[in-house]
């Protein structure tokens, strides 16, 4: 090469001793070549001043580790807000260098769940999911382990799989909130006035909805026998499924006292207690601050409402993943997700 003349491609190829095709595809970044032909082909750009110096540092940079958020779609408005913050706290990964998309796949189908997780897995380098309880999704979760993909749960936690964390509440300890406030709202009743305390769920597929059961069951019969809960009805966290099973609770039990929603689209259930005329009568307890849920404080059809930072959930995953990156323990510098009860007066 002349003294002066700027570099070619074909001279970067010469002096690293590989094609000129190998290059290209070095400089942008396509898979199929050796880290060390990587090395050597960067090394010989930098000795020919074939890129500028801050072009060669961007290049010499790790690409950012790729993260999958996969989410169950529907009118449940935390768990958008949870897809949301995925895409405007872009600027908060970066410290992390990862590059993180949110796909919402149909909800409460097992099968779906899995053939996403397996999809994902093939072009992301970690994947956090809401996990359904289902053999499928179990073998799918424990196949990405095998393949060296690390997987996080993600609100709804699953058993005997190789997932490398769960970041969630404490659901049973959720449930038992939830029961201890409608036993203190409903008060004390003279014998003969048994009170009523019903549960809406999303789906008992959810570990996190069947936790949340039970705990709130357990709380009943440990101190407050007298209250009587009348059944769970699933209403697969839909506006409209949710008002429609609410309308049949009433319509069963008139004197229904409480109702617990263990999953999403209260909404659903305010609009059938506001149609009844029961609206700040039966005691309304539900999940996730939404704007929806934050309305429904205010005008007093909801009681409490039992949630979590959205913004510090996925940034917890994001730990998880890039503490394994790092070779540091997954759950260094991950914080416990804490429960929040929020009521109208210390609304955030």
């Amino acid at each position: 090469m002349n003294q002066g003349k700027p570099a070619l491609l074909s001279d970067v190829a010469a002096r690293a001793g590989v094609s000129t095709a190998t290059v290209d595809r070095v400089l942008n970044h396509r898979p199929g070549v050796r880290q060390a032909t990587v090395q050597r082909v960067f090394k010989a750009a930098a000795e020919l001043g074939y890129l500028p110096e801050a072009d060669l540092y961007a290049a010499l940079a790790p690409q950012p580790m790729r993260l999958a958020f996969l989410l169950p779609a529907g009118t449940n408005r935390f768990i958008r807000m949870l897809g949301d913050t995925v895409g405007y706290s872009q600027e908060h990964w970066a410290p992390f260098n990862v590059k993180c998309q949110v796909e919402f796949i149909e909800s409460f189908d097992p099968e779906v769940l899995a053939k996403s997780l397996l999809r994902a897995g093939t072009r992301a380098d970690g994947v956090a999911f809401m996990a359904l309880e289902h053999p499928a999704v179990r073998e799918a979760a424990n196949t990405l382990a095998e393949r060296g993909v690390p997987s996080v749960t993600l609100i709804s936690d699953i058993s005997n799989t190789q997932r490398v964390g769960y970041v969630g509440l404490d659901n049973r300890a959720a449930g038992r909130t939830a029961a201890y406030l409608i036993a203190r709202f409903i008060g004390p009743r003279p014998a003969r006035l048994k009170p009523k305390v019903a549960m809406i769920a999303g789906s008992l597929s959810y570990r996190a909805h069947e936790e949340r059961e039970a705990g709130f069951l357990h709380l009943f019969q440990e101190q407050f026998p007298a209250v009587e809960v009348v059944g769970l009805r699933e209403g697969h966290d839909d506006a409209a499924k949710n008002y429609a099973q609410t309308k049949v609770l009433l319509e069963q039990h008139p004197d229904l006292a409480g109702i617990y929603n263990i999953g999403g689209a209260s909404d659903g259930v305010a609009r059938a207690l506001k149609e009844a005329g029961l609206a700040n009568q039966v005691v309304f307890i539900g999940h996730g601050l939404t704007p929806d849920t934050r309305a429904l404080l205010i005008d007093g059809c909801m009681d409490a409402v039992i949630t979590q930072s959205p913004q510090t959930a996925m940034m917890s995953c994001v730990r998880i993943f890039t503490n394994l990156r790092d070779k540091r323990e997954p759950l260094s510098g991950v914080d416990v997700s804490r429960s929040q009860v929020i009521f109208r007066e210390n609304l955030p």
